[in-house]
């Protein structure tokens, strides 16, 4: 049966065609937008602040790793609370105002245990969030352009995280003239400063989104719903699941440059070179964001999934062979990070559509907080693993077994893709 088959089984024709660049979808961009500039100015100088901590890549994989596996269990519950009681805008209000709480942890940390925590509560947020908002930009189009609305929606939202880390850097390189008690201190500077792009995301989210009808649904029940969701779909959660296991966090890509350009910069240019080659990836992912979804509206999302995955498996392959040479070459590295940007924009931009193709419209928000949750834990694996890998034995290793799990993922989508 092919997706357009499932996607007209899954949900019945609109009366009339919606425009897909409405108000809820503009909306939904520019809050995302702000959002990430407050969190991806984090991420880009996280590697960094904690190199002057002195912690090491396996303590990052952990806190990355445990931070993707809250996120991501949160995800599946907050899609069936949404469900049941359909209250996603007051859920998805809260999950924007919990990023900036978590950057503020952060900031005071002296040690690991605070940045865990805050990095904790920020992707608790993010993944309490997630879900609900997209299925608001899913049902504010038509089933026809979703890949052209979300492919929007995740350009805008990676604008922010272009702005966000250039101007974290750009700030880096500023404050570092100024005196501080310690190396630390120009790292802090920035994190209390993108704190406030996280309050304009929640304003921004309240004062422009309109949530479409949603109907609470009070005799759903998780697990049934769980029991019940179409065998293609679940198919689909286990190929998601193996790649996901070796999807590690970019916050780990960020410290294999930081780590490869030291020995000829010094941690603190290698950090800021590492965070630009972090913006880069996200121009590149903003760039291709649009045509993806604009391509996969034509040809089906699940092919174009699917070669997203081959080049997730090629960058992952192309990080451990760059360990192997000792590559201190910043556009050889640059290549690397503009594959990441590419199989970033094929994956965040249409999982969530193939979801929505696969499963009823009645638990489409649980069926994506499911995408989530799989997503997330899968992630928590893969971070924890290259990371304690990387540390234990060598990076060439980690990220080598990262690249075997991730074409072991593309595979298995290959044979739902057959199906």
């Amino acid at each position: 049966m092919t997706e357009r088959k499932d996607d007209a089984k899954a949900e019945p024709a609109a009366a009339a065609p919606k425009r897909w660049l409405n108000r809820t979808v503009v909306g939904a961009g520019i809050t995302s937008a702000l959002g990430d500039f407050c969190y991806e100015t984090t991420t880009v100088i996280l590697p960094g602040f904690l190199a002057v901590l002195g912690i090491p890549a396996a303590v990052l994989g952990v806190i990355e790793g445990i931070a993707d596996a809250v996120a991501s269990f949160t995800k599946m519950v907050s899609g069936y609370i949404a469900d049941k009681l359909g209250h996603r805008k007051l859920l998805v209000l809260v999950g924007y105002g919990l990023t900036p709480l978590g950057q503020a942890l952060i900031a005071l940390a002296l040690a690991w245990p605070l940045i865990l925590l805050g990095r904790t509560v920020s992707w608790f947020g993010k993944g309490l969030r997630g879900p609900l908002r997209d299925a608001i930009v899913i049902q504010a189009v038509s089933p026809q352009t979703r890949g052209r609305a979300f492919g929007f929606h995740r350009a805008a939202d990676t604008v922010g995280a272009v702005l966000g880390p250039l101007l974290g850097v750009a700030l880096l390189g500023l404050a570092q003239g100024w005196h501080w008690s310690d190396d630390a201190g120009p790292f802090r500077f920035v994190l209390w400063l993108s704190l406030i792009p996280g309050v304009l995301a929640v304003l921004a989210f309240l004062t422009l989104v309109r949530d479409p009808q949603h109907s609470p649904n009070p005799a759903l029940k998780f697990f049934g719903s769980l029991r019940g969701l179409p065998l293609r779909f679940k198919r689909y959660l286990g190929a998601v699941g193996l790649f996901g296991v070796g999807d590690f966090s970019h916050a780990l890509l960020i410290l294999a440059a930081t780590t490869l350009l030291t020995p000829s910069m010094g941690v603190v240019q290698a950090a800021q070179v590492a965070g630009l080659l972090y913006v880069w990836r996200n121009v590149v992912q903003v760039a291709a964001s649009w045509p993806v979804g604009w391509l996969a509206d034509r040809i089906g999302h699940l092919p174009v999934l699917v070669a997203g995955y081959v080049l997730g498996t090629l960058m992952a392959l192309l990080t451990a062979l760059a360990f192997w040479q000792d590559v201190e070459s910043v556009p050889l590295l640059a290549g690397i990070f503009l594959i990441a940007g590419l199989y970033v924009a094929v994956q965040e931009a249409l999982e969530a559509t193939v979801t929505a193709a696969m499963v009823p419209r009645e638990t489409m928000t649980m069926s994506i907080g499911a995408l989530g949750t799989v997503n997330g834990a899968a992630k928590f694996v893969s971070s924890a693993t290259v990371g304690v890998v990387w540390t234990a034995v060598s990076p060439v290793l980690g990220f080598g077994l990262a690249a075997l799990l991730m074409a072991a993922g593309t595979l298995a989508l290959l044979r739902v893709k057959g199906n």
